[in-house]
């Protein structure tokens, strides 16, 4: 029997293709091992509810936008938050909202981060780095 563990993925839910293609840039210029799965509204991020629940890979961190098309991010995570199963999954906003209301809505809902979207690549550079190394290698995985 093997030891070894799974690199579980990263789901990200963003909609933006710029910003999509930058994140996914990022992570590849890194190399991380987690496959990156996308969402690109919030009704795809939810449509990964059932699909865990017929065995798909928990992903490692979810990170999500709030402006979303279809279902907006904060709901996507007051549904996360609220099953059972899931709300362990740690949740790192990844946005360009500056408002007050969605920092604090966020943290209400339980979010476990919240990240204002860098401007310019090299500091977008660090935070995925930053986001893969504590979320992805460093964070411990109650699930």
């Amino acid at each position: 029997m093997s030891t070894a563990k799974t690199v579980p993925p990263i789901l990200l839910v963003e909609d933006n293709p710029m910003d999509l293609d930058l994140t996914l840039r990022a992570f590849a210029r890194k190399k991380f091992a987690n496959e990156v799965q996308i969402a690109r509204d919030g009704e795809e991020a939810l449509a990964w509810l059932p699909r865990w629940d017929e065995g798909a890979d928990l992903p490692a961190v979810i990170l999500l936008d709030i402006n979303l098309p279809k279902v907006n991010g904060l709901e996507v995570l007051q549904q996360l938050k609220a099953h059972e199963r899931y709300r362990r999954i740690p949740v790192v906003v990844l946005t360009s909202s500056r408002e007050d209301r969605d920092l604090r809505t966020a943290y209400d809902l339980g979010v476990n981060s919240y990240i204002e979207k860098p401007v310019s690549f090299s500091k977008f550079m660090e935070v995925a780095e930053h986001i893969e190394l504590y979320w992805c290698v460093f964070n411990e995985r109650p699930y």
